[in-house]
């Protein structure tokens, strides 16, 4: 009797790609790179072609094969393309997953992250270009998306419900035009407003350079962190989607924070208006809860509650308060 032969199906029924097709992708050294890239970001094509010291033309078959197989996804913001991975699902699910596991489990080369240093570098001085040309017209272009008095509000009231009569240090990141300086003053023995843009922190200054106790800073949390500064309590309103490497921030954030430290972020969910990122400078277009909580937990921050107000031109706000462990 002959044996039966198990015969696999090339192509399962129901959505997701063909297995040969999904083989094919991940069978080839360069698109694990690209797969291992993607892992924490999105990139645009004239990103990876930096990253990957690659030719457009060169780069793009690859991304193809790997749309094709389900492995990335693609969407377009203004006029460029965005490459991120895409979910896993559909038949061969649990097949991707392993894929992607394993691929992560081997770290990015030297020179592709030496490339995402770049882009990273490039993202930020266009960060900062928009800010110098783009100062006195900020508030305007911002309280289209996010009003200031709905997420400084919560943010005061989460600092008030932790019933201490001052707070040693405070440390506001990107402090904008410095419109909750006074508050925090009230609140704190010494406040640090800290912002990247000089322009910024003009109009902060011009705002709240009167209050004794706040000293403003140039640049970014990294400034902090060598000078071994040490804060009771972080605020960051609307600022993780202007920087480059958002996960960075929180992480230098604990480091700043004491122990028993609080860390209070309002930041946009993640939504699809492109338009924000030519119009207001922004280089995320906003983030998950799931993503922020990920990235709080690996820098040993701690959620202690979460609050969302109301979408507005369709944005929503999130407002969440981490503690360091």
């Amino acid at each position: 009797m002959a044996a039966s032969a198990h015969i696999v199906d090339l192509v399962p029924a129901g959505s997701g790609a063909p297995l040969a097709t999904l083989l094919k992708a991940a069978s080839d050294e360069l698109r694990l790179h690209i797969l291992r890239v993607l892992a924490q970001d999105s990139f645009s094509v004239s990103e990876l072609c930096t990253i990957f010291e690659l030719r457009q033309s060169a780069l793009s078959h690859h991304l193809k094969i790997l749309i094709d197989a389900g492995l990335l996804s693609r969407r377009k913001e203004g006029t460029a393309i965005f490459y991120r991975r895409a979910l896993a699902e559909g038949p061969l699910q649990e097949l991707q997953e392993q894929i992607l596991r394993h691929i992560d489990d081997t770290p990015i080369t030297r020179s592709n992250s030496r490339g995402i240093e770049r882009v990273q570098r490039q993202r930020e001085d266009n960060s900062i270009a928009f800010f110098k040309g783009n100062a006195d017209r900020f508030r305007e272009q911002q309280e289209l998306i996010a009003p200031w008095a709905d997420y400084s509000e919560i943010t005061l009231q989460l600092l008030d419900r932790l019933e201490q009569d001052a707070f040693e240090s405070i440390v506001e990141v990107g402090v904008g035009e410095g419109w909750l300086l006074p508050d925090l003053a009230k609140r704190a023995r010494s406040v640090t407003a800290l912002d990247l843009s000089q322009d910024m922190l003009r109009l902060a200054k011009q705002h709240a350079n009167h209050l004794p106790n706040v000293a403003f800073v140039q640049g970014s949390t990294d400034v902090l962190v060598q000078r071994d500064h040490q804060a009771d309590a972080i605020v960051a309103n609307m600022v993780l989607h202007h920087t480059p490497e958002p996960k960075k921030v929180l992480a230098e954030a604990a480091c700043l924070l004491k122990p028993g430290g609080h860390f209070i972020v309002s930041e946009l969910c993640a939504h699809d208006q492109a338009w924000a990122r030519e119009h207001c400078g922004d280089l995320w277009l906003g983030f998950t809860p799931e993503q922020l909580d990920i990235w709080a937990g690996q820098a040993r921050l701690s959620l202690n509650a979460s609050v969302f107000l109301a979408q507005r031109n369709g944005f929503q706000i999130q407002v969440q308060h981490f503690q360091r462990c």
